[in-house]
Order: C-alpha cells, then sequence, then structure tokens
C-alpha cells in the first residue's frame, strides 16, 4: 500500500519519499518548502475533511486532497514536541 500525505493521521509526522503529480504541482510544492526529505505533520482538518492542515518548515499550510494524494511519504512517526 502507498502511502500519501492525504493518508497521514492528525498528529503524526512523516518525511516526503516522491512527488508524482505534474511539473507545475512539483514546482508549487518546492515553492512552499516540500522536497523529498521535507518532514510534514498533520495538524488538522476541515470539518469536511478537505483541505487538510500540515506543520512544514515551521509553518501551518492547508492543502487540498487532489494535491496531497501525490506525495508518497515515508512511514509515520509521532510528533516530538
Amino acid at each position: 500500500m502507498t502511502n500519501t500525505l492525504y493518508d497521514l493521521p492528525i498528529g503524526e509526522t512523516a518525511a516526503v519519499r516522491e512527488i508524482v503529480g505534474s511539473e507545475e504541482l512539483r514546482r508549487h510544492l518546492e515553492d512552499i518548502g516540500i522536497f523529498p526529505g521535507t518532514l510534514l505533520s498533520c495538524v488538522g482538518q476541515s470539518p469536511k475533511g478537505d483541505p487538510k492542515a500540515y506543520l512544514i518548515r515551521g509553518t501551518v499550510i492547508a492543502l487540498r486532497r487532489t494535491d496531497t494524494k501525490k506525495i508518497i511519504m515515508e512511514a509515520s512517526h509521532g510528533i516530538d514536541h
């Protein structure tokens, strides 16, 4: 089973393994600091479940399901706070 960023539960952290979307999507994600190896934490979601909020390099950013399904993640870990 492939774990995507969308599958990351609230309160969990994981590293980006790869981005499988278009070049435009990859550039957009790089602009907000998402690269392979970047640690991302899921910190919440909207009442309907989309978008979800992620902690990325100290900033919380909301991302849509369509984008997060294209970000392949390594195994998740509990948040260390």
